[in-house]
């Protein structure tokens, strides 16, 4: 071997302890001042630890044995960067509300990549106000009330009248959502266009927490191309509908159309990056909620008989071809426990990465240095029995007299879940027809994780048995 080539290597070798050591000695300067813990191994620090955790049904020791240790707002280094981690409600708020001024939003590069700069996720400062502002109004209750609640129960009812037999119902919920998402963001009706591209979104969500280097990914080298044909098909969509609306004045009221002819004037790349991250959002979160309200429902008889039973009480007071109302979506009230609860216990989004813009005092007279990551954790407030009682055990009834203030589902601040109320209105209207139309019990025992993304193993498989009413409430007629 070349003598330059060793004298290299072991200079490597020798340095990196010397290199470690000084990064603790650093660290140690801060630590009368940063929140205690662990920054664990050199470089990859207590990620695996983390990882391992999340890939099981009960992720909860990684963050608690380091409360126990350190509190409720530690320190560790996880995905390449020491991080401040925050169990405390109070804490949670300070993040979720000073974004902007104290936070900035911060993803991984492989996030970041795949969904594009121009995304309302990675957006800042005004053009994201503006953003988020638009996107809450096309989500609004009175948007959904008037103008796409008989759409979201059409397509529920025309996708569950397909249905027999064996069913994997986490790709059914997703197949729903997916059209849904379409139909409101570029006014599109289910189709073989939808579903190659909902195929190629598959491909781009497996890549969100991978190493963003292509030559050592294959899963992220796949999601780049993916994301690459799916901003390619959306790219043909935008252009065709600013030809119809130069030559025919053709206008629809679709996000789409907002984006087009508003007052920004976006480019083709920022129209398709934002609708890229909005077809993400709604795809892949509404379905899993879907899949985890019929799991946590099925393993609780009690529950599913009172749901049942409020639904009926709404099912027979109609001719079987009608739509839902919006004033039958507001008689559901023992379904809205389901639905709250359904978001606490699944926590389908964990918690939110910031960065600090300053160096930040918090509680116990701590700071965090300006640059660092920090991560709000959603999951460990909700599954804390000092916020709620018996934390691990699905229980609607608790929110008939709760109104949870440390619950925080869909977020807080200027980056609050535009599609809160959509969400809840879709798992509802889903609910109400798959109650009234099936039973069905488990295919197989099916468990649930929270790594990479929250989900169950297999799909969540059921065998689902129509019930003996009038099959045109089946078709969506």
């Amino acid at each position: 071997m070349d003598f330059k080539l060793i004298s290299l290597l072991l200079s490597l070798a020798l340095s990196t302890p010397l290199i470690t050591l000084l990064f603790r000695l650093v660290m140690r300067w801060w630590w009368g001042r940063l929140p205690p813990g662990s920054l664990g191994l050199p470089l990859i620090g207590e990620t695996l630890q983390l990882i391992a955790a999340y890939k099981t049904e009960n992720p909860e020791p990684f963050i608690d044995d380091r409360v126990k240790r350190h509190g409720p707002v530690f320190t560790t280094h996880v995905f390449g960067e020491p991080t401040v981690f925050s169990t405390d409600p109070e804490v949670n708020r300070l993040i979720l509300h000073n974004e902007g001024k104290l936070f900035e939003v911060s993803y991984p590069g492989s996030i970041s990549n795949l969904l594009g700069r121009r995304s309302l996720l990675l957006m800042k400062g005004g053009l994201h106000k503006r953003m988020h502002s638009l996107t809450m109004s096309f989500n609004s209750s009175a948007t959904i009330r008037l103008h796409f609640l008989p759409h979201i129960d059409r397509l529920i009812r025309l996708n569950l009248g397909s249905w027999s037999g064996r069913v994997l119902l986490m790709e059914e919920a997703k197949k729903i959502t997916f059209e849904l998402t379409m139909k409101q963001l570029m006014s599109f009706d289910p189709g073989e266009w939808t579903e190659s591209l909902r195929k190629e979104y598959v491909l781009v969500l497996e890549g969100f927490f991978t190493i963003p280097i292509p030559f050592f990914s294959a899963t992220y080298r796949r999601a780049i191309g993916a994301r690459t044909k799916v901003a390619e098909a959306l790219t043909l969509i935008v252009r065709q509908r600013r030809r119809e609306q130069e030559e025919k004045g053709a206008e629809k009221s679709d996000m789409l159309a907002a984006l087009l002819y508003g007052d920004d004037r976006f480019s083709d790349e920022e129209i398709v990056d934002f609708l890229v991250a909005l077809l993400v959002a709604g795809y892949e979160t509404t379905s899993t909620l879907m899949t985890l309200a019929v799991k946590f429902l099925t393993e609780t008889p009690l529950a599913l008989a009172q749901l049942k039973e409020e639904h009926e009480d709404i099912r027979v007071k109609k001719d079987p071809s009608e739509g839902l109302e919006w004033t039958d979506y507001k008689s559901m009230p023992f379904t809205q426990c389901v639905v709250n609860e359904t978001l606490r216990v699944a926590n389908i989004i964990s918690g939110v990465f910031r960065r600090t813009v300053a160096d930040i005092p918090i509680k116990g007279g701590y700071v965090i240095p300006k640059g660092w990551k920090v991560f709000a954790s959603f999951r460990a407030v909700h599954m804390n029995p000092e916020n709620f009682k018996d934390a691990r055990k699905f229980d609607p009834w608790r929110w008939q007299n709760s109104s949870g203030n440390t619950y925080t589902p869909f977020g807080g601040g200027p980056r609050l879940c535009p599609g809160y109320e959509l969400a809840r209105v879709i798992l509802s209207v889903f609910l109400h027809r798959l109650v009234t139309r099936f039973s069905w019990v488990p295919a197989e025992e099916d468990k649930l994780v929270f790594f990479p993304t929250t989900r169950t193993q297999k799909r969540y498989p059921i065998f689902v048995k129509q019930l003996g009413h009038d099959s045109l409430e089946m078709n969506g007629n």
